[in-house]
């Protein structure tokens, strides 16, 4: 199978986006009317942070001949981020914890499934940050195969290309496309501090509705244009 590699952030980007939630980078995304979301894939452990470019892969139902599940592993670089497209499947696995320990041990940043995990206590024994829609033990060999890597694939029909940014945190997934990585930086730093005003003059004695008028609050994540 033939492997095209892709750009990746600076270092500095994601130092930047680790100190923001996803809420702040969604409404950035707003701005350039942008779906990112990635709705119903959740995080298995609570409390862990995900950012890095995407190394993608698309699984389909095997055909006559089975092909293989996680033999992609040894080909993503330290900090990408795997992004499983399994259509949706639930009633099978394509993440168990030789996948969980490798990753770990070759300082991959995370992994993001339309799909399901399994072997969710070395997941948490090890926090390491994976989403997805579902969690079940039975496995995906000899149910579903590898197609492509490194492809355009589909997370709960947001797309996701090479090299995309992937955020996650306790609020879900969010994919910023890799041509607006920075603008989307600089928009959901802006977004972040004006809500941290509207918080700080709240606690101060401000009701919410004469905060949230100063900093147009509700003007954040409409676009400019």
């Amino acid at each position: 199978m033939e492997l095209k590699d892709f750009e990746r952030p600076p270092k500095r980007v994601i130092e930047e986006y680790l100190k923001l939630p996803t809420p702040n980078v969604s409404d950035a995304l707003d701005r350039f009317k942008i779906k990112g979301g990635c709705e119903g894939i959740l995080p298995i452990v609570e409390g862990v942070k995900l950012v890095g470019p995407a190394f993608t892969l698309k699984y389909i139902p095997v055909g006559v001949t089975p092909g293989t599940v996680g033999d992609f592993i040894d080909a993503a670089k330290p900090g990408d981020v795997i992004v499983i497209d399994n259509g949706g499947r639930t009633y099978c696995t394509v993440w168990g914890d030789l996948l969980t320990v490798t990753a770990v041990k070759r300082g991959i940043a995370g992994t993001v499934i339309d799909g399901a995990c399994r072997d969710v206590p070395k997941i948490r024994q090890l926090r390491y940050p994976i989403f997805t829609r579902g969690r079940f033990m039975m496995t995906g060999k000899d149910r579903v195969q590898l197609e492509a890597m490194n492809v355009p694939v589909s997370i709960s029909s947001v797309q996701v290309r090479p090299g995309d940014l992937v955020v996650g945190d306790d609020s879900g997934i969010v994919v910023v496309p890799k041509e607006k990585i920075e603008e989307v930086l600089a928009i959901a730093k802006d977004v972040a501090s004006s809500e941290d005003y509207i918080e700080r003059e709240v606690m101060a004695g401000s009701t919410l509705v004469e905060a949230r008028k100063k900093h147009k609050y509700h003007e954040l994540q409409r676009s400019k244009g």
